[in-house]
């Protein structure tokens, strides 16, 4: 051990001096007028620092502690690259705004296997705006029709149903599986109560644990298992479209013309081929099944979490919906109209989405040099606008850690947010996620009443999870089911 002691503290100085030396050669290629900030450690940067969980509803201390030391736009190094980081509602818009003219959605190369070339994350230009409009023109006229309506509220029903003898509820697996289940019908014609739908869940679970782990693929981890997932679900699918194209050429197959007349796999098997290719159905079909499940049931888990402690909210939406409720006959389902009466529930799903923040930030790069107030963002460095922090700027709103759902009432609210993206790449599935939660709502409300059980909360991972599976103690109230 002593001989390798002078070996050991040659090392370390060498690694010393040669860290140095990077930093200082990287500092003398900096160019001028970039914002304020600190690059960091090499090689890690102030990585660690800024994917430190911390709880959702609050910017963290790493943002905190750097917007008050530098301000809302800082630089860093991060995730591999120098980066700009923007808390600045202003700037973050002009990014999403400009996408594909000063700005490109640059996602982190481990993001792209687990996610796959065709995800409409890591896509863009023609190819992104192809994919989406398949996307939005579904969602579109899907979110509205009698079918979707109806089936949405039994399954509300049913899972609401089927807490009667419960004392206590995993709501956030609970929401998961009302997410996924209703995408997977909407999308494949997979009903609840089939097998393969309780496959497909485990492989979404198992997806998104690795999704945010460290991408390490060795057997056993948890970026190596997700990799895993996403094969079986690709798998999955590609056996559902070979199976349909069979009984199509039998003549037993439904080919549809239009989009009411079947599932989404449907529509776009019935479009020419030279529209979109094999591996970009099966690609936009699991993506909308990934983004309907994990974002929906985000934001599901986040409303009851925050009505649990804001009770003049919940008497409130609780009124909201008697008074819908009193227009209906006994046993009636709900209709569009109903859903546009809910006024207040859409305000309670809007400040949920502002003090919960499912997607705390995304990924840009800079096509060219940028200025932007008095600032230098250079081509080709990495751009965060941390979509989050406007939503606690206490110059934006007014008591901004408080869950004030009143507040949107105020029509100028909704333009100092963007909980849903902007620009080109505005979640197409806000819609259709905010009807299916209002339909459960409905019923939620008006049949129990619950508090969190354990010392739980939403924590940014940097995705949201509640660590304890938001345990609920329920409690049945005199209802409508």
């Amino acid at each position: 051990m002593v001989v390798f002691l002078p070996i050991l503290l040659a090392l370390s100085l060498g690694l010393g001096l040669a860290f140095l030396l990077l930093r200082y050669l990287f500092a003398k290629r900096e160019p001028p007028n970039l914002p304020p900030g600190n690059m960091g450690w090499f090689p890690f940067g102030e990585t660690i620092a800024f994917l430190k969980p911390h709880k959702s509803n609050c910017t963290g201390s790493f943002l905190q502690e750097h917007c008050s030391r530098y301000g809302k736009i800082f630089k860093s190094h991060l995730l591999g690259s120098p980066t700009i980081v923007s808390c600045d509602h202003e700037l973050n818009m002009f990014v999403l705004q400009n996408e594909e003219k000063l700005f490109q959605a640059s996602y982190p190369k481990a993001m792209l296997g687990i996610l796959g070339k065709y995800n409409l994350l890591m896509v863009s230009g023609d190819l992104h705006k192809k994919l989406r409009s398949f996307a939005v023109s579904f969602i579109g006229t899907s979110k509205s029709s009698p079918e979707f309506l109806h089936f949405v509220e039994k399954l509300s029903l049913s899972m609401i149903g089927s807490w009667r003898n419960s004392k206590q509820v995993s709501f956030y697996n609970e929401a998961k599986a009302f997410a996924l289940n209703t995408m997977m019908k909407q999308l494949l014609s997979i009903k609840p109560d089939e097998p393969l739908a309780s496959k497909m869940l485990k492989n979404f679970e198992t997806f998104m644990r690795g999704f945010v782990s460290l991408p390490v693929n060795i057997p056993g981890t948890g970026y190596a298992n997700a990799l895993k997932a996403r094969a079986r679900l690709t798998s999955t699918v590609e056996e559902i479209i070979q199976e349909r194209e069979k009984r199509s050429k039998v003549g037993s197959g439904v080919n549809v013309d239009d989009q009411e007349a079947g599932d989404f796999l449907d529509v776009i098997l019935s479009k020419p081929r030279s529209l979109l290719n094999r591996e970009e159905v099966v690609s936009l079909v699991v993506d909308l099944m990934l983004g309907g499940y994990e974002t929906t049931a985000t934001l599901m888990s986040l409303i009851v979490y925050f009505l649990a402690h804001s009770p003049n909210a919940l008497q409130k939406l609780k009124e909201e919906h008697q008074e819908i409720r009193k227009s209906k006959k006994d046993g009636e389902p709900l209709n569009w109209d109903d859903y546009r009466k809910m006024e207040f529930t859409s305000n309670v799903i809007s400040e949920a989405a502002r003090c919960g923040n499912v997607v705390k930030f995304v990924h840009r790069k800079a096509l060219q040099d940028v200025q932007y107030k008095g600032f230098l963002i250079p081509a080709g460095w990495k751009v965060f606008p941390i979509i989050s922090a406007p939503n606690f700027d206490a110059t934006l709103h007014e008591n901004p850690f408080e869950f004030n759902p009143w507040r949107w009432f105020d029509e100028t609210t909704s333009k100092k947010l963007a909980p849903f993206g902007g620009g080109p790449r505005l979640c197409p599935g806000a819609e259709l996620a905010k009807v299916e939660i209002a339909y459960f709502l409905h019923h939620f409300v008006l049949n129990y009443r619950w508090k969190i059980k354990a010392d739980d909360c939403p924590l940014a991972h940097p995705y949201v999870l509640f660590r304890r599976g938001l345990q609920l103690e329920m409690t049945t109230v005199q209802g409508y089911i």
